[in-house]
């Protein structure tokens, strides 16, 4: 590819290298352009998603009974023995073993 570069008159060769020159930025600037336009697009959908889940959350106050009900399944739950650690620490083994088989 040297030679030919070498036995091109001196005009073409650097109106080719203008011309590729051109398209390199075109091409660069159109995908920095399109991604400014995906990061601010992306900014503006989330602030769209968190009003909307902020009316959604005022609109359905169901969230008060579900806290108690785990609350009250907390206070039910008996505390773990403090002795039992070799057999929690075979359950997990044993939990695993059968997990990768």
């Amino acid at each position: 590819m040297l030679p030919l570069l070498t036995n091109m008159p001196k005009d073409v060769l650097i109106a080719q290298l203008k011309d590729g020159l051109v398209l390199l930025v075109l091409g660069m600037g159109t995908v920095f352009v399109f991604l400014v336009i995906l990061i601010f697009a992306t900014k503006l959908m989330s602030r769209i998603i968190m009003n909307m889940e902020g009316r959604h959350h005022d609109q359905a106050p169901a969230a008060a009974p579900v806290q108690a009900a785990a609350v009250q399944v907390q206070q039910k739950a008996a505390p773990a023995p403090q002795g039992d650690d070799a057999a929690v620490a075979a359950a997990i083994a044993a939990a695993y073993d059968r997990s990768r088989n």
